[in-house]
């Protein structure tokens, strides 16, 4: 069994796993329809967000941004579902994309797991804390805190400047120490590429609060990581975004384990929610090597725009 297939596997393991746990999908459906207060059939719902995950996960992985960080704001604000519950599913959603692209992504050199290792520690810590204050605030202030952040993540895509291969004249003595530096093949240019970092003491900082709003929003914060891995470390485009996707399988897996415990995962949302990710994911991560990066950022940028103003009107009661 490849790579590949064991990602897959696990990930969908978890899934059935956290159905397992927090009981058998027709009670969870029959719960979530209740409290949506609608008369739709409970099977059209898992359908609807299967197919909306899959399309999420394709554009996600090129994007570098992580299929929570879509995932949230999308299905908070436009399916009947509690907020909590959406959160849970959104960090096993942007673990199951993670894990889905991480072999390619391994394999081809786009993602470096000794870069990924020493960022994760401090921010699978924090996410934790994140998660616990999350779930401890009203539904509402979160939703606008999540509008108010998801809106910030379009200002921060649209006003980067990124790099696709920053120059770093010297990494500093700690990049050096841990040999944050590889190579890969730009399968666009099929040049090879030579990089190193550098700011690594500010990068690891960053990434301490990265995985605070990890944790309490469940949105994963792939859109964070690329633009500290790439603007404020100097790893090239790719690399970040590759990476970005190892960071993400297991910041996620720390703050997911908090959802969990606080009951705060619906097996209708999150099954359908993680196999359609993967899947996308799985297609996404073989665009990222030939795709345009120009054209999945517009397309993010539009999408995560309208969900983000969605959200916070929906926050403050204005459009329910």
């Amino acid at each position: 069994m490849n790579l590949g297939r064991t990602a897959v596997w696990i990930a969908t393991l978890l899934a059935l796993a956290a159905a397992l746990l927090l009981g058998s999908p027709a009670h969870a459906a029959d719960g979530a329809a209740a409290a949506a207060g609608t008369a739709v059939a409970w099977w059209v719902w898992p359908l609807a967000l299967f197919v909306v995950c899959f399309l999420m996960g394709i554009v996600a992985v090129p994007a570098g941004i992580g299929g929570g960080t879509l995932f949230v704001p999308i299905v908070g604000s436009f399916f009947p579902f509690h907020l909590d519950f959406v959160r849970g599913a959104g960090l096993l959603v942007a673990l199951a994309s993670a894990l889905a692209a991480g072999p390619t992504l391994m394999r081809g050199g786009l993602g470096s797991l000794r870069l990924a290792l020493p960022l994760s520690v401090l921010a699978a810590a924090s996410s934790i804390g994140g998660a616990m204050l999350g779930l401890a605030m009203p539904a509402n202030v979160v939703q606008m805190l999540l509008g108010g952040v998801v809106l910030g993540i379009v200002v921060l895509m649209f006003v980067s400047k990124k790099s696709e291969f920053p120059h770093v004249d010297q990494p500093d003595a700690l990049a050096q120490a841990l040999a944050l530096n590889g190579v890969f093949i730009d399968g666009a240019s099929r040049r090879v590429i030579h990089w190193q970092v550098h700011r690594t003491i500010p990068g690891l900082l960053t990434f301490l609060a990265i995985g605070v709003m990890a944790g309490m929003f469940g949105i994963g914060a792939g859109w964070a990581n690329v633009p500290a891995l790439n603007l404020l470390m100097g790893a090239p485009l790719k690399v970040a975004a590759g990476t970005s996707s190892v960071v993400l399988s297991l910041v996620d897996s720390s703050a997911a384990w908090v959802y969990i415990n606080k009951g705060a995962v619906l097996p209708m949302i999150a099954v359908p929610s993680v196999l359609g990710m993967m899947l996308g994911a799985r297609i996404g991560a073989r665009l990222l090597d030939v795709l345009r990066g120009s054209v999945i950022r517009k397309m993010v940028i539009a999408v995560l725009l309208f969900a983000g103003a969605r959200a916070l009107l929906k926050g403050t009661g204005v459009w329910v």
